[in-house]
């Protein structure tokens, strides 16, 4: 394995805390044992789906109540408290909350109130005292966690909560099956052969990253390190991917050059995986260029199980990981009886599997050519 690029250990990023909100749940734990059978939040909705869409995946017990802002708000300050918890860390010792959302409530909410000032609301209910706001499409979970593990490395910060959220609305539902990305199936199939477009979902994540110095202060648990990340623009138009998958091996390429790490030091990988054609030919690009043929790096997809929370879908996709990397499996695809032969990797389609190694890349491709690769790695030795 490489050598890692930690000019000062003190200042490398550790994550200390995570909590979600999903289709499946709210229970950390309980939730990856969904997965590894294989479980999905995904349902039918009635008759023809409404206006918008044949299926979803919606939270559990609906979500908080309320106008849209409201609903957004309460859901980000309970899944970030839940966060806090599992780190064992109270908010007023957070410097720096970094919230990720594909705009929020922005086009369904009459009182038009920004994703920024939603962001200041979200941290002071919570008691923390500065604030980010990270918009960036379905990146904006990825890049959020970037964001704090940049503040946190470049000695601006001591701990960020950093996370992403998104709500199904109307509108939302409404774009997306105008441009055409909905799954006529309601079943999201990533890189499957007979893979038809993706189910969107609703949900929350967030983790607490750290200095390796500040968790060490507090005694706190360290679940896993951050140790690279890296982010790229197609520039190709304001939905459709470069199918040559060009700036997607941008952004994996540079965060593994910021961890020192090698393609062949992968373990895992949590794929975008959206089940749209365009989506999972560029990202199948993308792997045969960084990785090629012969890799044994394994890839997963939870929006199977979750659909496609847009503005949290990198959040909850790195808690994934991070789950895989401490549970050495990862949990099926099990939507994907085909997997299509432009894929170069193993997929978990027929069932979970094991995986060796210590490192994973979480890749997230969002509408406006946004491509976010987070490097992750396994709690070892003192942090496990």
């Amino acid at each position: 394995m490489g050598d890692f690029l930690i000019a000062d250990r003190d200042r490398s990023v550790c994550v200390t805390g995570m909590g979600w909100t999903t289709a499946l749940g709210d229970d950390v734990d309980a939730v990856w044992k969904q997965l590894m059978n294989g479980g999905s939040g995904v349902r039918a909705l009635p008759g023809d789906g409404g206006p918008s869409a044949p299926a979803a995946a919606f939270l559990p017990d609906g979500g908080p109540a309320g106008p849209p802002s409201e609903r957004h708000v309460s859901l980000a300050v309970a899944t970030a408290a839940a966060t806090l918890r599992d780190a064992g860390c109270p908010a007023s010792e957070v410097g720096t909350l970094v919230l990720g959302s594909s705009l929020g409530p922005h086009l369904d909410d009459a009182a038009d109130i920004s994703p920024h000032t939603l962001t200041a609301t979200v941290a002071a209910r919570l008691g923390v005292a500065r604030s980010a706001s990270v918009s960036t499409a379905c990146s904006s979970g990825a890049d959020a966690v970037l964001a704090g593990a940049a503040l946190i490395s470049g000695g601006e910060a001591d701990r960020c909560l950093c996370g992403g959220i998104d709500l199904l609305t109307e509108g939302k539902l409404l774009g997306h099956r105008a441009l055409g990305t909905l799954s006529a199936s309601g079943t999201v199939r990533p890189f499957g052969t007979d893979r038809d477009g993706t189910v969107f979902g609703e949900g929350a994540g967030f983790l607490l990253l750290e200095s390796r110095a500040a968790a060490r202060a507090r005694g706190a648990r360290i679940l896993g390190e951050v140790r690279g990340w890296g982010a790229s623009n197609d520039g190709t138009g304001p939905t459709a991917p470069d199918e040559s998958g060009a700036g997607a091996v941008l952004a994996v390429r540079r965060a593994l050059a910021r961890g020192g790490a090698k393609a062949r030091d992968i373990a895992v990988i949590n794929a975008h995986g959206t089940g749209t054609r365009a989506n999972d030919t560029a990202e199948a690009a993308c792997y045969r260029t960084v990785f090629g043929p012969g890799s044994d790096a394994v890839v997963f997809a939870t929006k199977p199980a979750f659909g496609h929370t847009l503005g949290a879908t990198g959040a909850m996709e790195a808690i994934a990981l991070l789950l895989a990397l401490r549970h050495r499996a990862v949990p099926p695809v099990p939507t994907t009886r085909t997997v299509m032969p432009e894929l170069p990797l193993p997929l978990a389609a027929d069932g979970p599997r094991d995986i060796t190694g210590s490192l994973g890349i979480s890749v997230t491709l969002g509408f406006g050519g946004f491509n976010t690769c987070l490097l992750l790695a396994r709690a070892e030795g003192e942090a496990a």
